[in-house]
């Protein structure tokens, strides 16, 4: 049975070449660095935020599915909500110190707080 990708080829129309095969593009998998060598700046924002106060993670190198996992267990671990985004991890309230903690007690030693 032939595979029905037309959703992968909507801006394609018609070709009259008999030899055209339409290639699709491949996402590139990040590969994520390991906690010692990752550069992780926290730092409290209010910007754009309705005058709330949030902690950002930025820095992280990986793939998605990491950062995720990361939020998710910093989130937890503080207690409050969050989300992952634009390549930061973004934690609502003042939790800086305590996200400091949580990330050198999990190997991410070069951590450091910005501002």
């Amino acid at each position: 049975m032939m595979n029905n990708d037309w959703k992968d080829r909507l801006n394609v129309v018609y070709s009259t070449n008999p030899n055209f095969k339409y290639e699709t593009s491949q996402k590139e998998d990040k590969v994520t660095l390991p906690p010692q060598q990752q550069k992780l700046r926290v730092s409290l924002d209010r910007k754009n935020r309705g005058g709330k106060t949030v902690t950002l993670v930025t820095g992280f190198i990986g793939n998605d599915d990491d950062l995720k996992a990361l939020g998710k267990l910093l989130k937890s671990s503080c207690g409050v909500g969050g989300t992952v985004k634009d390549d930061e991890i973004i934690i609502q309230g003042d939790f800086k110190q305590r996200v400091l903690d949580l990330l050198k007690a999990k190997g991410y030693s070069q951590t450091k707080p910005v501002g």
